[in-house]
């Protein structure tokens, strides 16, 4: 794949579809959908430095989300097309209800600035989607409306912070840390 060549109208065409159909599944969570738009699906989440690999794995990514945010949304800023991807920016969006890991519900609303790389290999297949977000950002929303004045505020606080620092640290996966730099002599 040439570099300095997008292919042509009709693949970068057939590849927004194929985002926009992904994004409206992800919003309807229909995860059958959703997944029928990788032949193996994977997600890596940057902020995080995770991997999601595989059916089984995304699935869980999926519900594990949507219990904390079931009325995740987005909605789109911008599309845009490089050689080997369709790169997104998006507003994701959510009021946790559910845990988020081991963070407990806060109620709260957030509103996130996100981008999203959905690559594709050289047979036009979908084959990541790489996610850049600031988790800080999140959490600074959610923890807002809590009452901090009260005691039940402080001690839900205090069950925030230790689940976030619980959930932070931890080893990156390799193929996200492990990075060769591209060549640029061709």
């Amino acid at each position: 794949m040439n570099r300095f060549v997008l292919p042509d109208e009709s693949v970068l065409r057939a590849r927004e579809a194929l985002v926009l159909d992904h994004f409206r599944d992800e919003v309807a969570q229909d995860w059958d959908a959703t997944l029928s738009t990788f032949p193996h699906p994977h997600y890596e989440l940057v902020a995080q430095m995770k991997v999601h690999d595989g059916d089984a794995d995304v699935r869980a990514y999926y519900d594990d989300t949507r219990v904390a945010f079931p009325d995740q949304r987005h909605e789109i800023i911008a599309f845009r097309h490089s050689v080997d991807a369709v790169i997104v920016e998006f507003w994701l969006l959510g009021t946790h209800l559910g845990p988020l890991g081991k963070i407990p519900a806060t109620g709260g609303e957030h509103r996130t600035r996100m981008n999203a790389f959905f690559v594709f290999d050289e047979n036009e297949h979908l084959v990541t989607e790489r996610v850049y977000f600031d988790q800080l950002t999140i959490l600074r929303q959610l923890v807002a409306g809590v009452d901090k004045r009260r005691p039940s505020g402080l001690l839900k606080l205090a069950r925030i912070v230790r689940g976030a620092l619980s959930m932070a640290g931890g080893t990156p996966d390799p193929r996200l840390a492990e990075t060769t730099p591209p060549d640029f002599v061709k």
